[in-house]
């Protein structure tokens, strides 16, 4: 006999293991990369390899220079991400979502390689492309594959906890930084934690050759039998089971509404209005880069050390714990995504981020008081939680339940280079925002988070609960950009009022009845 499919886990042990690891190891990896750079700017021996991007040493024209050069390089990694993400609106669909996840591993290790082995500025910069090449094919289509695989009560609370993993590998690489801190006068101090992300990346590719592949993107290939197999064992119900054809039915029947397209077609309207859902993903993920986390998480260690004016090991320590907030802020977000909803997370984070950072506009420019001091470090602490709640793994989720099956992978591939994107560009001009106008930097930010509250509010329908093929009905129900929260919020009003009639005359539930939907 031969080795039963999926590792033999059936169920919910099956979305466990995809969870853990999968997804675990690439967001970790992903957040990982966002604060491991940061945290070694300030070392001397790093410093002293590529003097090009000391910002602690000489005369003022030369460190402005320096925060220039610093900025472009650390955001070199984003414009990878971006090349990355993009080559899945045509890979994504091609190879299938585990091929693309394995493939994108791969490259991530040689770009990880390449930046721990660098002894040229020239090769530091190749491998900052390269590992953003790999990281984002993947953040492109992990949590596609994620979606596609979950039951439609628990897709948010299995996504959501994207963020979990990407505040466990900030915190994480803010302590390995730490601890290598003390490695002195040896390039171990950097070379170590720019290579330790490997071993994540080699987990994930390991194990996602022995799970299971999207039964979405298998019907939308033909392979309806092994799309059976899959919802067999996602459901954990009998492979011939009126679910599973259910299931199957729901899906070829949004794919005929949608007929035969390609990638082209998300920049069209139609009745399934894919333009529109391309826009609401890709502005989702806009918004969780405006917010302003990455001028923090990037330079949290620079910010306490140049801008605070905190010593090397504080500014280290301080640091390294404000990442623990953001596992603490994913966590409640696993917990409420699918009670409260998407649209309550994202509007209360929005609003709550607009206030901390005017406070912190208004403290971190008291130089020499100690009391407006440690009112910023709270701030800057409350920030990191309070986003990881509303917008970290939150706006992925997101993306994905807008994109419609027909150009999914397509979409999502676009929203994740609008990360991407905006992620450079805060990259590559916070080190000068700080240097030209100090505190006034989060300014910018405050107003831009209480803008993000309206467009919530009057653009973006609620999903919790919903299939991915109701969510198209919303919009196939919709004809301006105003109607899909009415839409949602009726169709919900509705469905309440179903199910109550047939827990009445069946003794059933509604809860019971979309338990049965991937």
């Amino acid at each position: 006999m031969g080795l039963k499919p999926y590792m033999g886990l059936r169920g919910n042990a099956l979305l466990r293991a995809a969870v853990m690891l999968v997804v675990a190891p690439t967001f970790t990896c992903y957040g990982y990369n966002m604060s491991v750079a940061g945290g070694l700017l300030t070392l001397e021996t790093f410093n002293a390899q590529f003097p090009r991007m000391d910002t602690l040493h000489g005369d003022a024209a030369t460190k402005h220079e320096n925060s220039t050069i610093q900025g472009t390089v650390i955001a070199l990694y984003t414009a990878g991400g971006i090349f990355g993400s993009l080559s899945c609106i045509y890979l994504g669909d091609l190879l299938g979502r585990r091929k693309v996840i394995f493939v994108t591993n791969f490259i991530t290790i040689v770009g990880a390689i390449l930046m721990a082995t660098s002894f040229e500025f020239a090769q530091f910069i190749v491998a900052r492309l390269i590992l953003g090449l790999g990281i984002g094919g993947y953040l492109a289509t992990v949590p596609v594959w994620q979606s596609e695989i979950s039951p439609s009560h628990k897709r948010g609370s299995n996504v959501v906890t994207d963020g979990i993993f990407v505040g466990i590998g900030v915190t994480s690489a803010l302590w390995i930084d730490l601890g290598f801190y003390f490695v002195k006068e040896s390039s171990v101090s950097w070379r170590f934690p720019l290579a330790f992300q490997i071993v994540l990346c080699m987990i994930a590719m390991t194990f996602i050759t022995m799970l299971p592949e999207s039964p979405r993107w298998l019907i939308k290939t033909g392979q309806r039998e092994e799309a059976r197999k899959v919802l067999a064992a996602l459901l954990d119900v009998d492979h011939d089971s009126e679910v599973i054809t259910n299931n199957i039915y729901d899906i070829e029947t949004s794919l005929n509404k949608c007929g035969a397209s390609s990638w082209r077609d998300m920049f069209t309207m139609g009745e399934q209005r894919l333009f529109h859902r391309a826009y609401l993903a890709a502005t989702g993920q806009m918004f969780q880069q405006m917010c302003g986390v990455n001028l923090i998480t990037y330079y949290a260690t620079t910010i306490f050390q140049q801008y605070l004016g905190m010593d090397a090991v504080n500014s280290r320590i301080l640091a390294a714990a404000m990442g623990l907030t953001q596992p603490l802020g994913g966590s409640l977000a696993y917990f409420t995504i699918d009670r409260l909803g998407r649209r309550p997370l994202m509007l209360w984070s929005a609003g709550a981020m607009s206030i901390c950072m005017a406070i912190l506009a208004g403290t971190t420019g008291q130089e020499g008081n100690t009391g407006a001091l440690v009112v910023a470090v709270i701030f800057l602490y409350c920030f990191q939680f309070i986003f990881t709640v509303g917008y970290s793994g939150l706006t992925f989720l997101y993306a994905a339940e807008m994109a419609p099956l027909q150009v999914r992978a397509a979409v999502n591939a676009v929203s994740t280079a609008t990360v991407w994107a905006f992620n450079f560009l805060l990259a590559e001009v916070t080190p000068v925002g700080f240097d030209t106008i100090s505190n006034r930097y989060y300014i910018i930010f405050a107003v831009m988070n209480a803008a993000i509250v309206p467009c919530v509010y009057f653009f973006f329908p609620e999903t919790k609960g919903r299939t991915l093929e109701e969510i198209d009905e919303i919009f196939a129900q919709s004809k301006s950009i105003f109607d899909p929260p009415r839409v949602a919020r009726r169709m919900l009003q509705v469905q309440m009022g179903q199910a109550q009639s047939d827990s009445g005359d069946n003794n059933t539930s509604g809860d019971e009845a979309i338990k049965t939907k991937v």
